[in-house]
């Protein structure tokens, strides 16, 4: 793309509502950030869960499994990480209530621009690049109330795929913090939702959602490679916006926030103090203001975690929520203690545990 094209389109956007300082609507689109893990084996087995890289669910119903991971790539020029789709399992008997979607929802706050339900409502362009075994799949937006959808090519090459999709006048997204706009990139559907034909007009038929598109699970050979992610208003997709890796990953960091991660070794995460003889407390602040109050999944094993206090020490298996707000949270091991009210100390991870705190949109 010639310097004098690439100002013109950045024109263009600033003229259809985007700022140029942040155009990019969609999070993590350089596969950067991955605070869960690295790769995730039998992706499909879980209906719905966000495997490996910040901020894309997957959605399943199939036989079909894949692992998902955030690969090093070397042959795209400015992008580092992809995200890959490896198949491991096929699936070629697809029943009609078939699917596998890899999905990114957007709460409403960060789409009041898009001015959707009133007349001055904006056209989307979605772009990304993809490559892997040659398949026609679609990518669908969304809103609670209907959506659209386009067809794109998958090539043995980088292409960098752009999708121009009409303004919605009809659906209005509040501004809060629920999921009021959702990309959809369909990898594997069946008659229920291909049974139909795409029109690319807003609708709310779901034979539709996915007409045309063939199966990733079509063969174990198969995989997949999706990086360079942008969602923008306007109808032409104007060059990725790269953010610095903190600021995509304190955006990331509302969802999702790890203090605690197996990569991480034995490390101090919490100071803790003793509620009662035999229960400990710790807090947790988060980094950034979390979406709303967030749930706790921590590791569940033997000897997981220590609290060390007055010169002695306790070990326990895990923590659960004990009380918090989208600032911090308070976690608490019950029953496992043998100190004394009172005291304080710090919480220490082993290098199996995990401490994930959750606000994701599902």
């Amino acid at each position: 793309m010639s310097r004098a094209r690439t100002f013109a389109d950045l024109a263009t956007s600033y003229g259809q509502g985007n700022a140029l300082g942040k155009r990019n609507i969609a999070f993590n689109g350089d596969m950067a950030v991955s605070q869960r893990a690295t790769s995730t084996t039998a992706v499909g087995a879980t209906s719905s869960h966000y495997p490996t890289l910040d901020r894309f669910l997957y959605q399943a119903n199939t036989s079909g499994r894949a692992t998902v991971s955030q690969a090093t790539i070397t042959d795209l020029p400015g992008f580092r990480f992809a995200q890959k789709i490896d198949v491991t399992t096929a699936d070629t008997s697809i029943a009609a209530g078939e699917y596998f979607i890899i999905n990114q929802m957007i709460e409403g706050f960060d789409v009041q621009r898009l001015q959707y339900g009133t007349s001055d409502a904006k056209t989307v362009t979605v772009s990304f690049y993809v490559k892997g075994t040659a398949k026609t799949y679609a990518c669908e937006i969304l809103t609670s109330a209907s959506g659209t959808s386009k067809t794109f090519n998958v090539t043995t090459s980088w292409n960098r795929v752009s999708l121009t999709f009409p303004a919605n006048t009809s659906d209005t997204v509040n501004q809060d913090n629920t999921n009021e706009f959702q990309l959809s990139i369909w990898l594997h559907a069946g008659s229920t939702y291909t049974g139909g034909t795409m029109s690319g007009a807003w609708g709310s038929t779901a034979a539709n959602r996915a007409a045309g598109i063939g199966s990733i699970f079509s063969s174990t050979d198969n995989e997949l490679f999706i990086t360079g992610l942008q969602i923008e208003t306007g109808d032409v997709a104007t060059p990725f916006e790269y953010e610095t890796f903190e600021a995509s990953l304190a955006r990331c960091q509302r969802y999702f926030y790890a203090p605690v991660t197996k990569a991480g070794g034995d490390h101090y995460f919490s100071n803790g103090w003793q509620y009662d003889a035999s229960n400990v407390l710790g807090l947790i602040f988060h980094p950034v203001q979390m979406r709303t109050s967030p749930t706790v999944i921590s590791a569940d094993g033997t000897n997981y975690f220590s609290f060390y206090r007055a010169g002695a020490a306790d070990h326990f298996n895990d923590v659960v929520l004990n009380a918090g707000n989208d600032k911090a949270t308070s976690i608490i091991n019950a029953n496992d203690m043998s100190g004394t009210a009172g005291h304080a100390g710090g919480m220490l991870a082993s290098v199996n545990a995990f401490v994930y705190l959750t606000a994701e949109l599902e």
